[in-house]
């Protein structure tokens, strides 16, 4: 009997080394293909804003930012199995921060585009040519719209043809704003009429257009603002309940029960949240 549960225990023990061997190389493996993907990604992304900092740096600030998190979520509500999925959620911040920082990035050269278009088209109508005209406009503006047109005139440097690194251009900034200034731009170069006239008339048309999509953002201010307080308001009265009644609230946190219960919770906010904002968003 004494034999037979001595090769049960070493049966045990070495199917166990065996799994946490394979789980090992499964996660090295697993943690080697999102670094790679992450760095890759990064580098381009960083590029695009002009920023010159290593993948590498960021991928360990990323990782320290979900060890972090998932410790401060396990702090919090003294649940493992909650801090788990907050640390593979933040291996999503750093899309949502790139995708915020993109937006406000496209928004800012858009707003700076009027201006942009009126200078060059003064200068051009005192006789400044349009490389020079596009030279004085870096000098004079400020980034981003200073840094994709000195990245233009780099590339025209090179032997790319305007229509190319108009292309271009366009490809970095897809904006409608952007697309309508290159379309003006390719027209009044190919068939020869007035640029200066075709950009000034091109800056009315996208100051008329900001100000409409101004108007619009400040009226849909007021349901911007109904989103976040209704996402926020059961979070802070979970929050309150907890301090409250903390052995009520123990259910919530530390059964299987109550888990279900915070996964429809959370799935109910995001599509109320996602709802509001698809209401709110109008396309000008």
């Amino acid at each position: 009997m004494g034999s037979v549960l001595l090769w049960v225990v070493v049966v045990v023990a070495v199917s166990a080394a065996l799994l946490a061997w394979f789980a090992i190389d499964l996660g090295t493996v697993s943690l080697q293909r999102y670094r790679a993907a992450f760095t890759e990604r990064t580098r381009f992304q960083a590029q695009e804003f002009f920023l010159f900092i290593a993948p590498q740096k960021l991928f360990a600030a990323n990782l320290a930012v979900m060890a972090l998190g998932a410790l401060a979520t396990w702090l919090l509500t003294g649940s493992a199995l909650l801090a788990l999925p907050a640390f593979f959620a933040l291996a999503l911040l750093p899309r949502w921060v790139y995708a915020r920082m993109r937006r406000r990035r496209l928004r800012q050269f858009e707003a700076q585009l009027p201006d942009a278009l009126m200078m060059l088209s003064g200068g051009m109508r005192a006789g400044v040519g349009l490389s020079s005209g596009l030279q004085q406009l870096v000098a004079e503006s400020a980034p981003p719209l200073a840094q994709e047109f000195a990245l233009l005139l780099r590339e025209q440097r090179l032997g790319v043809t305007l229509e190319q690194s108009l292309a271009n251009l366009a490809r970095r900034v897809p904006t409608q704003t952007t697309t309508l200034v290159v379309s003006a731009m390719r027209i009044a170069t190919t068939t020869g009429g007035g640029l200066a006239e075709t950009l000034e008339r091109t800056a009315h048309t996208i100051r008329a257009r900001l100000q409409m999509e101004g108007k619009i953002e400040a009226l849909t201010a007021q349901g911007k603002l109904q989103a976040w307080v209704v996402g926020l308001l059961p979070l802070l009265l979970m929050l309150v309940l907890n301090k409250m009644e903390p052995e009520a609230m123990a259910l919530l946190w530390h059964t299987p029960l109550g888990w279900a219960t915070l996964g429809v919770i959370a799935f109910l906010e995001v599509m109320g949240v996602v709802v509001i904002r698809k209401i709110i968003a109008i396309d000008v």
